[in-house]
């Protein structure tokens, strides 16, 4: 439910921002808080008894809130589009850290929009080629997330809760109950009591993604949440189905398109486990340029992920005879079957019986994946994100917007 926008004669114009009030309406301001305190502490009986009583009526004037929209991402370039899961948490934690800032409830979207690039059906097939999309275009917050969990960290509410339609009820009959804000830090938010009064601020964040207002997050002392923040956050149906993964006997398949090779069974518990990520189809695009020469992104993507150059490119980090377990959006039947000759591989697709009554769209099996890579004992991404990090590719994960040849052969 979103926030009715302000009243104005100006026929649909932007709300102008308040500057900071005068120094002289902050000395009144002073002047009137130190005169109510005198006050107080003359008619109470004793200092104890008058700092209690200021606990009380702070409490009993109830919480407030940061509201950024009913969408990701939206209003801005995104309203019309959707970003993958990844984009959207970047822009979520931001929104997030800013209400964790401000000591604020934040009003979360109830629903998040899945990407139809990120949401192809068939997943959890061994042989899967099909294009085929799931039916939905949107799914609830809660059925990704923890939101009890979050709160932990994050106090949250969602914006079709009762309690936000009834803060949304009042507010459109109280003057100066709702901050708009657009384009100012949250420092000033925080110290400019126009706006830290206000029972809620709606902000209008950057028109490119919510994450640009978070623009400092290379300088770490800035960071209050982690990137690993939400992908910790799943709902709880996504981390009991990552849990039974864990420790079920399960049966892998030497190739699942060779018909001749009969499937063996390895009752091994998964508990120890190597993974790796690796992501080709939604980052593997090419294009011509104008003498008709293929140019890349990331030209050594497509390399690097192939089988045979992940079997050298992990050698040195996991052993031969580890069980690997794979998180791919590659969707060629038997596309990793190479790796076999070295490694005992797994997918999400060998434990359908157990993620098929539970998997919805494609968000949430990545979550459950992304729960049993964080579990492996050695994990090795696509890209990397940070120094530690081990990976596949050289390139950076960043678009550098730089369209260079594609590299197939060993530099």
């Amino acid at each position: 439910m979103a926030i009715p926008p302000p009243r104005s004669g100006g026929g649909g114009r932007k709300p102008r921002v308040p500057p900071l009030p005068p120094a002289r309406t902050l000395l009144t301001a002073l002047a009137a808080v130190v005169t109510l305190a005198v006050l107080c502490l003359l008619s109470s009986s004793s200092p104890a008894a008058s700092l209690s009583g200021y606990r009380r009526s702070v409490a009993g004037r109830g919480d407030k809130y940061l509201y950024w929209g009913g969408r990701v991402d939206c209003p801005g370039k995104h309203c019309d589009s959707c970003a993958g899961l990844g984009h959207q948490e970047s822009s979520l934690r931001c929104a997030l850290e800013e209400a964790l800032f401000l000591g604020r409830i934040f009003v979360m979207p109830s629903r998040i929009c899945l990407s139809s690039v990120h949401n192809a059906k068939g997943v959890l097939q061994s042989n899967a080629t099909s294009t085929r999309r799931w039916e939905e275009s949107s799914c609830a917050m809660e059925s990704l997330y923890d939101i009890d969990l979050i709160s932990r960290t994050v106090p949250v509410i969602l914006d079709n809760s009762e309690t936000w339609h009834d803060i949304v009820s009042r507010t459109t009959f109280q003057k100066g109950s709702v901050a708009y804000v657009q384009g100012i830090s949250r420092a000033e938010l925080k110290a400019n009591p126009l706006y830290s009064t206000a029972l809620v601020i709606n902000r209008t964040a950057s028109p490119l993604a919510w994450f640009m207002e978070c623009k400092d997050r290379k300088n770490r002392s800035s960071v209050m949440l982690s990137y690993t923040f939400l992908p910790s956050m799943p709902a709880r149906k996504l981390r009991d189905a990552a849990n039974k993964l864990l420790s079920v006997t399960f049966v892998v398949g030497c190739d699942a398109t060779l018909n001749s090779v009969p499937l063996f069974q390895m009752k091994e518990i998964l508990g120890d486990y190597d993974a790796i990520h690796v992501r080709r189809g939604d980052l593997l695009k090419n294009r011509k340029d104008r003498f008709g020469v293929e140019r890349s992104l990331h030209p050594h993507l497509d390399r690097d992920t192939r089988p045979e150059f992940i079997k050298k490119r992990i050698a040195k980090w996991i052993p031969p005879g580890r069980t690997l377990f794979i998180a791919s959006n590659e969707r060629t039947p038997g596309f990793f079957s190479p790796l076999s000759d070295r490694y005992r591989l797994a997918y999400s697709s060998n434990f359908s019986s157990i993620l098929g009554p539970v998997i919805e769209n494609n968000y949430q099996l990545f979550m459950v994946e992304r729960l049993m890579m964080q579990g492996a004992k050695t994990f090795v991404k696509t890209m990397r994100e940070f120094d530690s990090d081990l990976t596949l590719c050289d390139d950076p994960k960043k678009n550098t917007k730089v369209w260079q040849k594609p590299v197939y052969t060993d530099d």
